[in-house]
C-alpha cells in the first residue's frame, strides 16, 4: 500500500567525499574516491536517508544531481510518496537518493521495515562478489588472494592484450571461488571470441557488458556457451526488452534506473522475460548498498562490494562474513531509534 508523506518535511542534501584505500580502476575509468549526494527527509524527529553516486559515463555526477534536487526543494518538503518521486525526476542519481530517502523515512514512521513494504520475505545474507580492478596480472592476483573470504570474484577486463593473463592470473591465486568478468564496454567481437577459450578454461560463470552500448547486435546469433550480462546496455525498466535474444542477464544498478522502486519492477519484469538479474553497485558506502540488498534477494547474482575499497564508512555499516553480506537494522529501512550518521 502507497503511503503520502505529507509535509512539511525538512529536507538536508550534501555532497560527500569517501576517499578509496587505492585507486580502482576500470576500462577507461579511474576511481580515486565514492563522491555521493546524500539526501535525508526528516518528519516528527524521524529521518530518512538516501546516498547516490550517479552514473559517470553519462555525466550524472553528485553536482549535476544536487542540482536537480535543490529545484525540487519547495515540492519535496511539501509531502511525497514512492509514487510521487517517479515522476518528479527522471531514472538516475538524483531520483535514486529521493526515493530512498522516502522508503527509509516511510519504515520510520510506520514501524514496518522496508522488506515488509515492498512485500518481500524478510531477507537474509547473500553471497557477494568482490572486484579486482584492472591493474598487472601479479597484482591482481595478490588483489584475489586478499579476498580471503571471498566465494566469488570479479574480475575486470581492460580489453588490451594483458586481458588472458589477468584472468589467468586470478584464477590461478584462487581456483576455490566463482569467477566471472566484466569488460565494461572494452571489447570488440574478434576479442570477444579469442578470449573465450581462456574463459571456458578458468570456468568463468558470467561475462559482463563485453561490447560498446550501441553495439548490442554484435550479439545477434551469437551462441555463447557462458551467459552474458548487460549493464551498460540497460538503464531502466523501459530499456528492459531489448535485452531479450541477446543477453542472459541483467545488471539493476539503483543510480542507473532511480531508486528502489524502479530496481524492484526491474527484477520482477526480468523473471517475467525470461531474464535472470543481478544487482551491482556504482560504488559508495554502506549506505547505498542497503536499498540494492532488498533487490539482491530477486537475483542470482550479488555485487554489492562497493564499501570494501574505502578508507572509512558509517556508522552503522553491512557486514562481509564468508563470503556473504548481510545487512543490520540500524543501517536503514527500519524503524530502530537513533540511527543518524
Amino acid at each position: 500500500m502507497e503511503t503520502e508523506i505529507g509535509g512539511p518535511l525538512k529536507m538536508s542534501v550534501k555532497i560527500e567525499r569517501w576517499q578509496n584505500v587505492v585507486p580502482f580502476k576500470i576500462a577507461n575509468h579511474i576511481f580515486d574516491a565514492a563522491d555521493v549526494l546524500l539526501l535525508c527527509l526528516e518528519k516528527d524527529n524521524e529521518v530518512g536517508r538516501g546516498e547516490a553516486a550517479g552514473v559517470f559515463y553519462r555525466n550524472d555526477t553528485p553536482p549535476q544531481m544536487l542540482r536537480q534536487i535543490e529545484a525540487l526543494r519547495l515540492s519535496i518538503e511539501s509531502g511525497v510518496s514512492r509514487a510521487s518521486v517517479q515522476t518528479m525526476l527522471a531514472a538516475g542519481g538524483a531520483r535514486n537518493a529521493l526515493d530512498c530517502a522516502v522508503w527509509d523515512l516511510e519504515a520510520k514512521l510506520t514501524g514496518r521495515a522496508a522488506w515488509q513494504i515492498a512485500g518481500l520475505e524478510k531477507p537474509g545474507p547473500l553471497l557477494t562478489t568482490f572486484t579486482c580492478g584492472i591493474d598487472a596480472p601479479t597484482e591482481m592476483a595478490n588483489a584475489a588472494r586478499a579476498y580471503a573470504s571471498a566465494r566469488a570474484i570479479k574480475v575486470k577486463l581492460a580489453g588490451d592484450d594483458e586481458d588472458a593473463d589477468r584472468v589467468h592470473a586470478v584464477r590461478e591465486a584462487r581456483p576455490d571461488v566463482r569467477l566471472c568478468v566484466d569488460a565494461n564496454q572494452s571489447l570488440v567481437r574478434g576479442t570477444l571470441d579469442s578470449l573465450m577459450p581462456t574463459f571456458l578454461q578458468t570456468q568463468v560463470e558470467l561475462i559482463e557488458q563485453p561490447f560498446p552500448v550501441g553495439q548490442e547486435s554484435l550479439l545477434d546469433g551469437f551462441q555463447s556457451p557462458i551467459p552474458i550480462a548487460a549493464d551498460e546496455s540497460i538503464q531502466d525498466l523501459a530499456g528492459l526488452h531489448t535485452l531479450v535474444g541477446r543477453f542472459d542477464m541483467v545488471n539493476i544498478k539503483l543510480d542507473k534506473c532511480g531508486g528502489l522502486s524502479e530496481g524492484l519492477r526491474i527484477a520482477r519484469r526480468a523473471r517475467e522475460l525470461g531474464l535472470a538479474s543481478m544487482v551491482g553497485n556504482a560504488g559508495g558506502t554502506s549506505l547505498a548498498m542497503a536499498p540494492a540488498f532488498l533487490v539482491g534477494q530477486f537475483c542470482a547474482l550479488v555485487d554489492l562490494d562497493g564499501p570494501v575499497f574505502l578508507c572509512s564508512d558509517r556508522e552503522f555499516r553491512v557486514r562481509y562474513t564468508d563470503g556473504f553480506i548481510s545487512c543490520p537494522e540500524a543501517l536503514w529501512g527500519h524503524s530502530a531509534d537513533g540511527v543518524r550518521s
